[in-house]
């Protein structure tokens, strides 16, 4: 992955998972960063939204097991407040419906557990920027699922969209970022942005990575 830092912001980050050792290690991992700040950690998804009340974190990394609430209804539940944090699963569990589940629901990454720190680290970053991110395995595995799902409502919901609207939706689908969308539709940056915004608000949807699933399930890429 490319390095991207955020000058002169402090990323806020909450723990989730319900072993001890792997948030230690976690929090050892994250300290070496010089601009996230863990405000929190959580052995169940129950006592997520508490301490999101509490701290106000930015980025949430949550593991997807755990014994009273897993991850995925902690993010369902999360991800249904106003003005949310961004949320990256880190599991070791990478099945189709987990992955399909956590997305639709909001999240903003999928990563598995054994993804090296920096990566990681560089992950918390760009979520926090606004990027989705996926590992390359998780990827696969859902573009994959897409390719053999029967078609769904997607295509009717994108029927509202202007063509120029599809054109940005279609790059999104494709992985593109901002600064790459502007020079394939030849617009700034800054209207990119707006599509993106007006888009997110048309659909109902929380972010990129929901309406580049909704990309795939039209059939649009």
């Amino acid at each position: 992955m490319r390095a991207v830092s955020v000058s002169h912001v402090t990323i806020r980050v909450l723990i989730v998972d319900d072993d001890a050792l792997v948030r230690a290690g976690l929090s050892m991992m994250l300290a070496g960063a010089d601009d996230l700040r863990i405000v929190a950690e959580a052995g169940d998804g129950a006592e997520v939204a508490p301490l999101v009340a509490e701290h106000a974190p930015d980025v949430v990394l949550m593991d997807i097991r755990m014994p009273r609430m897993d991850g995925l209804a902690a993010t369902e539940a999360l991800r249904a407040r106003q003005g949310p944090p961004e949320v990256i699963i880190l599991t070791t569990f990478d099945a189709d419906e987990h992955v399909l589940r956590a997305l639709r629901a909001g999240a903003a990454g999928f990563l598995l557990k054994d993804t090296p720190p920096g990566d990681i680290i560089d992950a918390i970053r760009r979520v926090a920027a606004g990027e989705p991110i996926l590992s390359p395995s998780v990827t696969r595995r859902l573009i994959a699922h897409v390719a053999h799902t029967r078609p769904n409502p997607a295509q009717e919901r994108l029927a509202r969209l202007s063509d120029r609207e599809r054109e940005v939706v279609i790059a999104i689908g494709q992985g593109k970022s901002n600064a790459e969308i502007g020079s394939e539709l030849y617009m700034s940056v800054a209207t990119v942005k707006a599509h993106v915004s007006r888009l997110l608000a048309k659909l109902e949807l929380n972010n990129r990575v929901q309406v580049a699933l909704l990309a795939h399930d039209a059939g649009l890429v």
